[in-house]
């Protein structure tokens, strides 16, 4: 036996600052949620009347109203049984919270996240995978490499790996992939076909599957044609985006978070948050440890825990806020051209580009973006689509890359469904198009579209 002295490097998140994190990610509708739920269970905190609405957001949060602290509360009455405050865990059940009625039916990503809570995991991997959900998209897929998120996180790629793999083991099959083929190898594994003919094609044959007839790629596997063609049509069975359409929330309105006018010359963004109670801490607290040896330990401890989460909470929401208004402020003004002129002027950002200027992690400005909308002259829109990479046309001008997707898409709709167009070929047109890009990213933009290669859009009338 000997004694070794080892330097490591790890992170560990506070609980309070994995708490702001989950606030800074979730869509108002959910705030709104979580904070009339801490109303209930936490005796510290009030909702400040709507008539003091037109007040400054910094003093509604950080006020003690003077009735407040003249009211005489019997907090060692009102705390006297402890069973009183013995509050079970918060669950997302719309229908138990004061106001609510049922806003929309299960969201892949709170799916995703009901199944990942079964997972006994440390608290930084449950960060991880959370963020992981947060990044997967409505057809199922994800949406940011593994590389970028490990960045994102601060963690290494291998964990956040491990742990993407486990959420591709969730429901629906073939969930949490990065591109069409390891969807559809998921989808095999999950059906119990992962060591055959089909899987063999999938995994050795997809990306050629348009340029290859079934006789090509019987000779080229030493297989029957017969059995290629059964092949074919279980391959055909799986879903090229798993969760499309099961999870589509027919009975929900989007809520944005943030609403951008033009007043005058200036635009302007404020909060739309009108229904999102405004809170306060009830200085009424302050009687009850003013009373010296009248209140017990245990009541003025619990006061103490109350009183620390109530203003760590006010804290999170204020800082919650400005995060958002900071980041859309430069996404406007690096955007200024789409506001100004319309949707055909969005121009290349990126995410890093706005965490540069904002001098914010990358993160941040992922947590602000996923799943939360603005509401602008155009229309509403997530966040996230003012993030795009970009194109440049050998004229010099530069397309975003959902521009591009959009020609990619014209094309396909356009082709004869008898005679679907190869990669290739959509490549040919894009050049014709006077849009200079390689044939592996048509095919690489066309499996992000969730659009099937050119063998299996043939429709044979």
């Amino acid at each position: 036996m000997r004694l070794e002295l080892q330097l490591k490097l790890k992170q560990t998140l506070a609980p309070q600052l994995i708490q702001s994190l989950k606030m800074l990610q979730m869509p108002v509708l959910k705030l709104e949620q979580v904070l009339r739920h801490e109303l209930v269970i936490n005796p510290l905190l009030e909702e400040v009347e709507v008539t003091e609405e037109d007040q400054p957001e910094s003093e509604l949060l950080d006020e003690t109203s003077e009735s407040s602290e003249e009211e005489k509360i019997d907090w060692e009455d009102y705390l006297r049984d402890n069973e009183d405050f013995n509050v079970k865990e918060f669950k997302n059940d719309n229908k138990d919270l004061p106001g609510f009625g049922a806003i929309s039916e299960k969201s892949l990503y709170d799916h995703l996240l009901e199944q990942f809570s079964y997972l006994k995991l440390s608290p930084e991997d449950v960060e991880i995978g959370e963020f992981i959900i947060g990044n997967i998209d409505e057809s199922g897929y994800l949406t940011c490499p593994v590389e970028e998120l490990a960045e994102m996180l601060s963690a290494e790629p291998e964990r956040v790996e491990r742990i993407l793999v486990k959420i591709q083991r969730f429901d629906p099959p073939g969930v949490g992939a990065r591109d069409l083929k390891e969807s559809l190898m998921i989808q095999l594994r999950d059906r119990g076909i992962d060591n055959n003919l089909v899987y063999r094609i999938v995994e050795e044959y997809l990306e050629t599957l348009d340029r290859k007839s079934f006789l090509q790629l019987s000779k080229k596997m030493s297989v029957p044609l017969e059995r290629i063609q059964e092949a074919m049509e279980i391959i055909k069975s799986l879903s090229p985006r798993p969760a499309y359409g099961r999870f589509t929330k027919a009975a929900a309105t989007v809520m944005p978070d943030l609403v951008i006018d033009k007043i005058d010359s200036e635009w302007v963004i404020t909060h739309n948050d009108r229904n999102v109670p405004q809170l306060r801490v009830n200085a009424g607290y302050k009687e009850l440890l003013k009373r010296g040896n009248k209140t017990s330990k245990e009541t003025k401890t619990y006061v103490r825990e109350k009183l620390e989460q109530a203003r760590w909470l006010l804290n999170a929401i204020n800082q919650r806020r400005n995060t958002m208004i900071r980041v859309m402020h430069a996404i406007v003004n690096e955007q200024i051209e789409f506001f100004e002129k319309g949707v055909e002027h969005l121009k290349p950002l990126t995410m890093e580009d706005i965490a540069q200027i904002v001098e914010m992690n990358v993160a941040t400005i992922s947590r602000v973006s996923n799943g939360k909308y603005v509401q602008t002259p155009y229309g509403v829109f997530e966040i996230k689509y003012f993030f795009n990479s970009g194109v440049r046309k050998e004229s010099g001008e530069q397309l975003t890359k959902r521009n591009v997707q959009k020609q990619i898409e014209e094309i396909i709709r356009k082709e004869d469904p008898q005679l679907p167009l190869s990669d290739q070929e959509i490549y040919k047109q894009l050049r014709e198009r006077d849009i200079s890009i390689a044939r592996r990213t048509v095919t690489k933009y066309r499996e992000e579209l969730k659009i099937l290669p050119a063998r299996f859009r043939k429709r044979v009338t």
